[in-house]
């Protein structure tokens, strides 16, 4: 069969990604890009140590992420992501630039990271004081609250799992009951922390019961790197996507509070605070 008559395939416009060794949510990241970008992944080499601080910090070590960029260079992206929330917020706003920068110098492209994307989501969305979800463990939590608090963020609220592996088997369920947890009255948005934490779907339906912006690492990452090549990331009803969406809910600082009159729930599982 002659099939010349269809002429493609289209030119392809590549977006790079490292992701840490144990990334799990592959097909997550793809629904939110469009269908005329393609991701490249590769992730970080193996090491036997469980979620953590020191895992961070290993998985975000400059000449690890030479190599992976390196790496993804024969498949000639236009943009470059590393992936990873922890990795990219434990050495400060000093050590994400500094991420972003390595990446640059082995890549030759505009670089960036998750926190250094989450950022750049807050002050889109005029959002400065947040409610936080993670599945980490406390100390990986804290390291996060005091990458926002140098960023001038203020966390009013958190809920936080205690995880040290397997965070991707996390249901939605668990995700929307400490997103109910963290928000309380005084919340601009909710950030749902953490690259291998499943959220594409749990994001609209927070939003629409929290009145909200619901933002998760994953979202941010391919938000801020489809910007980057000029086109928007695909997702129904998110509000960091569609500017139309953010017009139901009063902005900071005017009317009622996000999420004010929503229920307390207990604290009833490990971390809840």
């Amino acid at each position: 069969m002659d099939v010349s008559f269809l002429g493609g395939p289209q030119p392809q416009r590549g977006l790079g990604v490292v992701a840490p060794f144990d990334f799990a949510l592959d097909r997550e990241l793809w629904r939110w890009v469009p269908d005329e970008i393609s991701l490249h992944l590769t992730r970080t080499p193996f090491v036997p140590v469980e979620v953590s601080l020191d895992l961070a910090r290993l998985v975000s070590e400059h000449e690890t992420l030479g190599e992976a960029v390196r790496a993804l260079g024969a498949a000639e992206p236009e943009v470059l992501a590393y992936a990873c929330t922890s990795g990219s917020f434990v050495g400060g706003i000093a050590g994400e630039r500094a991420m972003c920068e390595a990446m640059r110098r082995s890549g030759a492209l505009p670089s960036l990271t998750t926190s250094g994307a989450l950022l750049e989501a807050l002050t889109e969305l005029g959002a400065r004081r947040i409610a936080l979800v993670t599945p980490y463990t406390q100390s990986v939590t804290e390291s996060l609250e005091e990458y926002l608090a140098e960023a001038g963020i203020a966390v009013t609220g958190r809920a936080y799992l205690g995880l040290t592996r397997h965070i991707w088997k996390v249901p939605y369920r668990d995700v929307a009951e400490m997103a109910r947890a963290a928000v309380g009255g005084t919340a601009d948005a909710l950030f749902i922390s953490c690259t291998n934490l499943p959220t594409y779907d749990v994001i609209p339906q927070l939003e629409a019961e929290l009145r909200i912006p619901v933002i998760s690492a994953n979202q941010v990452t391919m938000w801020a790197a489809l910007r980057r090549l000029g086109t928007r990331a695909v997702g129904p009803y998110q509000a960091l996507l569609d500017p139309a969406a953010r017009r139901q809910w009063p902005l900071p600082d005017e009317g009622l509070r996000p999420g004010q009159g929503l229920p307390e729930l207990p604290e009833g599982q490990e971390g809840w605070a």
